[in-house]
């Protein structure tokens, strides 16, 4: 008997398990933001900020934006995929009226395309304007950065893709940051990069402030 309950008892633990590792990429950091909302939800109407690690570690842009009611909801290492996989929990509750999009890099680090991108970016910005009809989106282009110089040529054509396909609907808009993340003659700024030559330094935020500014929706 003692032999069956603790084969049962290894079973239990086994599934456990198994649920857990079945758990999908960011569960956990999804979680932290419901649990967040849970207790002081942001007000609807909000400007929403979606993307990956360059908007969570942009960790002062809801005291940046917080006259405009900016939401930031950036998540870890996350690609385009994981954003629209989300989207249900971090995208549709708040009713933004406007929403910022950050995602992509990451996607092309893990050996995507730029058509895979586009792609990709497609299929979430049709799931966002399906849910919210004519919400104006803004996507920030995919920077580059000195830790994935072997992919700026797939950076590069992604963000003239992406530019292209927003030019064919309205209330979009394509920012561009990555050029001005380069000297005059076209090199990277590593100034602009904390150590690990990937994430960004104030200096470089302070870029993006001024390139997106002007096309954030007042309330």
């Amino acid at each position: 008997m003692k032999i069956k309950l603790f084969i049962l008892s290894c079973l239990v633990s086994l599934s456990t398990l198994g649920f857990a590792q079945q758990k999908p990429a960011f569960w956990q950091d999804i979680q932290k933001f419901k649990a967040k909302d849970s207790v002081n939800a942001p007000a609807k109407g909000g400007i929403l900020f979606i993307g990956s690690s360059s908007f969570t570690m942009w960790t002062d842009l809801e005291q940046v934006f917080k006259s405009y009611g900016a939401i930031n909801r950036g998540f870890g290492g996350s690609n385009l995929v994981q954003a629209n996989y989300y989207a249900k929990d971090i995208v549709f509750p708040y009713a933004a009226r406007q929403i910022v999009i950050y995602s992509g890099e990451n996607d092309i680090a893990d050996g995507a395309s730029a058509v895979e991108v586009l792609n990709r970016f497609a299929t979430f910005f049709t799931n966002i304007r399906n849910q919210q009809p004519g919400v104006p989106v803004i996507y920030i282009s995919i920077k580059q950065s000195p830790s994935r110089e072997k992919h700026g040529a797939t950076f590069v054509h992604a963000n003239v893709l992406i530019k292209e396909y927003l030019g064919h609907y309205n209330a979009t808009r394509f920012i561009d940051v990555d050029s001005k993340m380069h000297t005059a003659d076209g090199k990277l700024r590593p100034e602009l990069f904390r150590e690990d030559m990937l994430h960004m330094k104030p200096a470089g935020y302070q870029i993006w402030i001024k390139e997106l500014t002007p096309y954030l929706m007042k309330n």
